[in-house]
């Protein structure tokens, strides 16, 4: 707020009457060049004006007149009905202009000129169904993007202990959203996270990644044990799923400071970094089949305790990172680009995995691709305590109940 509004009153300087038109006239040819600039043919006009300067250096007459009729049709691929409408008039104004100062026969000269003209007009239909195009992919571009922000709801950079980080890329570029999932909250029970990955893609994948993510956000509050939270979804996708679908998952928490559980239903391991840089797989003790499989096991998944002291860093992926390859179809080395890249700030580490990863595929995934990190800064202003036992030891027994077959 100026000083002029902190003491409620406003200042305006007072500029001469000759000042102020000529301001004004500046300012009207400003904003008159820039509505010709935006969406001006400008290319299709070069076209047009260099089959002019062809024809008068070579004096050829008909052999360039038939390439005036590119000007429309490459301004309907870059502007609108109108413009397209423009640079048709121009190209019949020149090509009669040419055409008479050439000697060319009328009759040839007529079919040319209707040519031009036909080509304008079908130029500025097929502009007018681009537009009409863009604007429907637009409008679905913005519904995906809702949907997107109501699914996968933006995650804050710190949460509880937690810095955060997420990247997540859908191979269909143009909806946006996939059968990729990940969400991270904090509960009464501590900080809560999932990654997961639904088989199949479109429509059918987003609806089972909604449900997943619906049910998890409310087990999560509910439920004390995190193996709980997990038969949650199980129960909830034995009953909405066909007979071949199913979710893989990994199912995080930190119940308490220093102990973090992990519950991995057939997804790939998340890789653990400890604050020294040294990286290993988080591998389930007991393996488990994934979400909505586990009647067929006929067993459960089992819970892994370990310890995650400050400095520790855990990254979470789905199999549209890992399976990435490049032209030569060799897969994406997640766990060296993280060594490569890791740092004390996650999205500066996600940042540049994510970059890394479109190079290694050439610019476009193949896959939806989720990527979630979290790191357990030292508390601030705290001293020095004794370091969590590490990997080096044993962890913590994992606790596996007893098999059961799920309702």
């Amino acid at each position: 707020m100026s000083q002029a509004r902190n003491h409620g009153v406003h200042h305006r300087p007072v500029r001469p009457l000759g000042n102020r038109v000529a301001g004004a006239g500046t300012s009207a040819r400003r904003r008159v060049v820039a509505q010709l600039g935006v969406g001006a043919p400008v290319l299709p006009a070069l076209v047009v004006a260099a089959v002019v300067s062809a024809d008068l250096v070579g004096g050829a007459g008909m052999i360039w007149l038939p390439l005036l009729a590119a000007g429309p049709a490459l301004a309907a691929t870059t502007n609108g009905p109108r413009g397209v409408l423009c640079v048709g008039v121009l190209a019949v104004a020149v090509g009669a202009t040419l055409g008479i100062r050439d000697g060319v026969p009328g009759r040839e000269l007529i079919a040319v000129l209707s040519a031009l003209v036909a080509v304008t007009l079908a130029s500025g239909l097929a502009s007018a169904l681009r537009g009409r195009r863009e604007r429907v992919l637009a409008a679905v571009r913005s519904v995906a993007e809702t949907a997107q922000h109501a699914l996968l709801k933006p995650v804050p950079s710190t949460v509880g202990p937690f810095q955060v980080a997420v990247r997540y890329s859908a191979a269909a570029a143009e909806a946006r959203i996939g059968g990729d999932l990940y969400a991270l909250i904090p509960t009464p029970h501590g900080v809560r996270l999932i990654v997961g990955d639904v088989r199949g893609k479109g429509l059918p994948a987003v609806g089972t990644a909604a449900l997943v993510l619906g049910v998890f956000r409310e087990a999560a509050h509910d439920e004390p044990d995190l193996l709980a939270v997990v038969d949650r979804i199980e129960r909830s996708l034995a009953r909405n799923l066909g007979r071949d679908d199913f979710v893989t998952a990994v199912v995080a928490g930190y119940p308490r400071e220093g102990h973090l559980e992990v519950v991995n239903c057939g997804h790939a391991p998340p890789l653990l970094v400890r604050a020294s840089g040294a990286i290993t797989p988080v591998e389930p003790v007991l393996p488990a089949p994934p979400l909505g499989l586990r009647d067929l096991a006929g067993y459960n998944p089992g819970l892994h305790t370990l310890s995650f002291a400050d400095g520790d860093q855990l990254l979470l992926y789905t199999d549209g990172v890992t399976e990435a390859r490049d032209g030569g179809r060799a897969f994406y080395p997640l766990a060296e680009g993280l060594e490569r890249h890791i740092s004390q700030e996650p999205a500066r580490t996600l940042g540049a995995l994510h970059d890394e990863l479109l190079a290694h595929v050439g610019g476009r995934l193949h896959d939806d691709a989720a990527l979630l990190l979290i790191r357990k800064p030292a508390a601030r202003g705290a001293e020095a305590e004794a370091p969590v036992a590490s990997d080096t030891g044993p962890d913590v027994p994992a606790r596996v109940p007893e098999a059961k077959c799920c309702s």
